[in-house]
């Protein structure tokens, strides 16, 4: 029987012809991520370990995009810490300040991941690079200064749940609706320690951007990794941004699934996730009126420059709702400055929204934007549950780029095609 993506990427990094779902293997790493939250645990526990030097300076990726710009004196100390570890260590790949962005945004940005690598993050999101064609998965900081010293990490090798899609998305449905679609369906631990795998024609009518949305929340389906198999469109964007050779991986036609599920892109609408679980989805024709007091567009989920044209597009000529507050969020200096050279920054300024810096910020409840007791939020940030962007009696609805920026000029949750 052949292998999954899954099992041929951890095979070849475990130096094995072979592995089967329920082993454990020992896996060379091609990259290793902090950010600085979890990097300044990793660190101290890097030296109770007594590792003298990183594994590799150009293979560990530290980035301070959560808490940054520094909103307090603790979180200025905490990127201190590892700006300071950064330099000792000669790390190659430090971002903060005016080069850090949202680290699952940069990375691929910056070519740091690519089709077959093996990669851990102390961020649950890590399984973003899936859309590369990459296994990519969170971590704890215990296991992160372990990867950090040796260049290895142990692995399960999971399961694998193939998602077929077919036809082709209507307009305005992009892959956050998709991938909120299919959590809808499974449930948050319908995937649990599976890698999830996107396959099928309508793949190809799926952009990039899209295709990071969905490797993005595939945890929020419980799964270890989200991948999908490289074609020309993720080729054309690797190519003069790869740092490193990389291999395609693909599934053999006899690979074993423990589940297939099928979704018809053509006949999808746009989705809302309600509180406080990303499947608790309903489509946008059942949402009903649901007046909010802020829209957040931006994260690591929808900060991409696909993402802020189809949002501009709709606030273009028209207004913020009254005592509604709109914060839009570039996730990288690279698109801050694309958006800015394109005009779209103008469009959101003169619609009356905020635009940011990069930064994760109110996505966790960080800053630039936490919610009061009682205050909902419509956000294309990735998770809702109690708390998650302010106090716990705050609620957050998640929807795509296009559900957001309607949402911002009615004033509650609603349609592109209420104001178009």
């Amino acid at each position: 029987m052949g292998m999954t993506m899954a099992e041929k990427i951890l095979a070849a990094h475990a130096g094995r012809a072979k592995v089967e779902p329920g082993e454990l293997v020992r896996a060379k790493l091609d990259l290793v991520l902090g950010n600085d939250i979890t990097a300044p645990l990793a660190i101290r526990e890097f030296r109770s370990l007594g590792a003298e030097a990183v594994f590799d300076a150009e293979r560990v990726v530290l980035v301070a995009d959560h808490f940054t710009p520094n909103k307090d004196i603790k979180t200025a100390e905490l990127v201190r810490e590892m700006r300071a570890f950064a330099h000792e260590n000669g790390i190659v790949h430090f971002y903060e300040g005016g080069e850090a962005g949202v680290e699952h945004a940069l990375l691929p940005e910056k070519g740091l991941v690519g089709p077959g690598d093996l990669v851990i993050g102390a961020d649950s999101h890590t399984c973003t690079y899936g859309a590369l064609g990459a296994f990519a998965t969170g971590v704890g900081s215990t296991d992160l200064a372990v990867g950090m010293a040796t260049g290895t990490a142990w692995f399960r090798v999971p399961d694998t749940f193939r998602v077929v899609l077919g036809g082709a998305p209507r307009r305005f449905v992009t892959g956050k609706d998709v991938i909120l679609a299919l959590i809808g369906g499974i449930g948050v631990e319908g995937a649990n320690y599976q890698a999830l795998e996107f396959t099928g024609e309508g793949l190809a009518s799926l952009s990039v951007e899209s295709r990071l949305t969905i490797g993005n929340m595939a945890i929020e389906a419980g799964a270890k990794a989200g991948l999908m198999p490289p074609d020309e469109a993720v080729l054309a964007y690797v190519e003069g941004r790869a740092v490193r050779p990389y291999e395609i991986f693909l599934s053999d036609p006899d690979a074993h699934y423990r589940e297939t599920l099928e979704i018809d892109l053509a006949s999808l609408e746009l989705q809302v996730a309600f509180p406080h679980l990303p499947e608790n989805t309903r489509p946008i024709s059942q949402v009903g009126d649901v007046p909010v007091n802020q829209v957040v567009i931006g994260s690591c989920t929808n900060g991409r420059m696909e993402d802020l044209r189809l949002a501009a597009g709709i606030l273009k000529g028209k207004r913020v709702a009254g005592g509604l507050r709109a914060i839009v969020i570039p996730a990288t200096p690279a698109i801050y400055l694309e958006a800015l050279r394109e005009g779209l920054l103008e469009t959101f300024v003169t619609a009356g929204a905020m635009v940011s810096v990069p930064t994760c910020g109110p996505c966790l409840g960080g800053h630039m934007g936490v919610l009061a007791e009682g205050e909902r939020a419509l956000s294309t940030t990735n998770r809702n549950f109690p708390g998650r962007m302010g106090h716990p009696k705050s609620e957050v609805y998640l929807a795509g780029p296009a559900v957001a920026a309607a949402t911002a000029i009615l004033g509650r949750i609603g349609s592109p095609e209420e104001v178009l």
